[in-house]
C-alpha cells in the first residue's frame, strides 16, 4: 500500500514538475527569485525532449509499483488522468521534438516580456504640489 502512495505521489510531483517547467516563468512575473529553480528545471525538461532522455521519476515510480506487486496500472484518479498525460502511448521522437520546442518557445516568450517590461514607479519625484 505504501509502495503504491510513494508510487502515485511521485506521478503527481512528476505532472506538477511539468507545468513548472512549461509555465513557471509566470510566476517570476511576481516573484523574480524563482527564476534560480525554474530555468533549470526548463532546462533540463528541453534537454530531456530534444535528446529522448527519460526522466529519473520515471523508472522510480515504476520501481515503486513493481515492489508493490503491480503488473500493470489500476484505474485509480492519479493513474487514468495524469498516467496516459505524462507517458502517451504513441510519443514519438518527432513528438519529443516539438514538445522540447513548445517549452523552449513558451518560455523565450514569457522571459521577453519579465525581462522586457517597464517596473511601475513606485514614487514620482518630479511631482509637483
Amino acid at each position: 500500500m505504501l509502495d503504491t502512495t510513494v508510487a502515485d505521489l511521485l506521478v503527481l510531483f512528476h505532472f506538477t514538475y511539468i507545468i513548472f517547467v512549461v509555465l513557471g516563468g509566470l510566476l517570476t512575473i511576481r516573484w523574480r527569485k524563482i527564476i534560480w529553480l525554474h530555468i533549470p528545471a526548463t532546462i533540463w525538461g528541453a534537454v530531456a525532449e530534444f535528446t529522448g532522455r527519460i526522466c529519473p521519476l520515471t523508472p522510480l515510480e515504476q520501481w515503486f509499483r513493481i515492489r508493490a506487486g503491480e503488473i500493470a496500472y489500476t484505474e485509480g484518479f492519479i493513474e487514468h488522468y495524469l498516467l496516459p498525460i505524462l507517458y502517451p502511448e504513441n510519443l514519438t521522437r518527432e513528438i519529443q521534438m516539438v514538445l522540447g520546442t513548445f517549452v523552449v518557445v513558451v518560455n523565450i516568450v514569457i522571459y521577453g516580456y519579465v525581462f522586457l517590461r517597464k517596473k511601475p514607479k513606485l514614487l514620482d519625484t518630479k511631482q509637483s504640489f
